[in-house]
């Protein structure tokens, strides 16, 4: 701020900081410290103000706007959810995966994991909505990488709408991977989007074999639609932890049942 002009009042730095933030997306403690003519320490007192009040929200030396991090932040906090357990999924469903094979896989963090334990096959296709599995795979010359039209979701990075059903109803792979938000007893399979609960169904319609690829937090579980029925494709991919009784009551339905290792 130029010495030389009337000096503003708390509540006009901060007002003026939140449009800085929503302009640019992103700034830093220092830039803005020298832009008000201020402390670092005031600036960093206003950012933890603002965002306690929902407005921004704190970064790593700085602050960014909501919609942009909170974007990033829950797909990488559903990523770090059960982890372990998803590497293990990912990599008991690679196994299932033969050069020159096509796979579609969704949006899922757990499909990701799959993702990253494909990248030594040989000739592969394969087909997702997913923008970070695109960026896995993206540069390998052993992997054909379709990525489906459509929208791009508010909420995650990937796409879903009319242009992507279309294009999966032209499509046939060998196999998909499909991740779920809730598996019940009998074998039903949720997701909490209407949307893309109708996007799954057609890209399971799209494969000869299908899988559900689930961690244990997600069993016995229900979300909002159901999308199918675990008796009708090959299996449920899950970790070890899977409670006992529930895979016991899945195996009477004649359910295969894959625990990941």
């Amino acid at each position: 701020m130029n010495k030389h002009t009337a000096p503003i009042t708390p509540d006009q730095r901060r007002q003026r900081i939140v449009k800085e933030v929503h302009a640019r997306g992103e700034v830093a403690v220092d830039a803005l410290a020298e832009r008000f003519d201020v402390s670092g320490m005031t600036i960093r007192r206003d950012l933890q103000d603002l965002a306690d009040a929902g407005q921004i929200l704190r970064t790593h030396g700085g602050a960014a706007a909501n919609s942009r991090v909170s974007f990033e932040f829950n797909f990488l906090k559903r990523e770090r959810l059960a982890a372990r357990e998803k590497r293990a999924i990912g990599a008991a469903a690679a196994d299932m995966v033969k050069d020159g094979q096509s796979v579609m896989l969704d949006s899922g963090t757990t499909t990701l994991a799959l993702a990253r334990r494909l990248k030594a096959r040989q000739d592969l296709t394969v087909i997702t909505t997913s923008l970070p599995i695109a960026s896995e795979l993206f540069g390998f010359e052993n992997i054909q990488l379709l990525l489906l039209g459509g929208f791009l979701r508010h909420d995650s990075p990937d796409l879903t709408g009319a242009l992507t059903l279309g294009n999966l109803e032209s499509l046939h792979a060998d196999v998909a991977f499909i991740g779920a938000d809730g598996v019940d007893d009998s074998g039903n399979v949720y997701n909490a989007s209407p949307a893309l609960a109708k996007m799954l169904t057609t890209m399971a319609a799209s494969a000869k074999r299908v899988y559900i690829v689930a961690d244990h937090t997600k069993l016995d579980q229900r979300a909002l639609v159901r999308f199918g029925n675990l008796r009708r494709w090959n299996g449920l991919i899950t970790d070890v932890h899977i409670r006992r009784a529930f895979a016991a009551r899945l195996k009477t339905r004649k359910i295969n049942v894959i625990k990941a290792r």
